[in-house]
């Protein structure tokens, strides 16, 4: 059932507030400073793609701001070894998560909140189970490992079925891994973080690791 108590509002609202400042903080990127940010990401996420040789991933298409670009899986498919699949997200009316595979490009169709699709079948909201490389998006992750998302909960529903062992991994921008995040009980963490000037970081992080979040030095509180 959903909490309605004061803390799980004070909660919501401060989650609120800090997504309005992180999707604020990605507007005011230059197109120049978002297209190097993907080259890193990319090369980053390529070069664990290739020493995991995973035989099934999932990957996403950005929009907009989001790191990566918005080739990113046209990018993981070619470091994917041969036969291997990507799956896709596919955004459903209760805005929980199906998949499909990735054939390309040209496979790709326009569907609701700006996101593509693969027009291929759907493989069920458990396909996610079988990855051996989970990669997600997110605003912002915080140094336990807690995920802020867009508010739909939809990767939150699709990580309460990987398995613990699994690597997930969430994109960010500089600046985005930041001390603490607003929690809610719903919230689930990655395990790690892939950022541009820092590459793939696990979590949670060390106490005692107090290196400053890079480029920009900004923290979003």
């Amino acid at each position: 059932m959903p909490d309605f108590s004061d803390q799980a509002e004070v909660a919501h609202a401060a989650k609120r507030e800090t997504r309005a400042a992180l999707l604020a903080r990605r507007r005011a990127l230059t197109a120049p400073q978002r297209a190097a940010a993907a080259t890193r990401v990319q090369a980053g996420l390529t070069a664990l793609v290739r020493r995991l040789r995973p035989a099934t991933m999932t990957g996403y298409v950005p929009v907009g701001s989001e790191p990566g670009g918005p080739d990113l899986p046209e990018v993981l498919r070619a470091a994917l070894p041969a036969g291997a699949e990507l799956l896709l997200p596919v955004l459903r009316d209760d805005l929980d998560l199906d998949w499909a595979s990735y054939a390309g490009p040209g496979t790709l169709v326009a569907a609701g909140r700006g996101m593509r699709e693969p027009d291929g079948p759907r493989r069920g909201r458990t396909a996610i189970v079988g990855a051996t490389l989970v990669v997600v998006p997110a605003l912002a992750v915080d140094r336990r490992g807690l995920r802020l998302g867009r508010g739909g909960g939809s990767y939150d529903r699709a990580l309460a079925r990987v398995p613990a062992a699994t690597l997930t991994v969430a994109l960010l921008h500089d600046g985005e891994l930041l001390t603490a995040l607003p929690a809610q009980p719903h919230d689930r963490p990655v395990a790690a973080v892939l950022t541009p000037s820092d590459g793939l970081r696990p979590l949670p992080v060390d106490p005692d690791d107090d290196r400053p979040t890079p480029a920009g030095r900004t923290r979003v509180q």
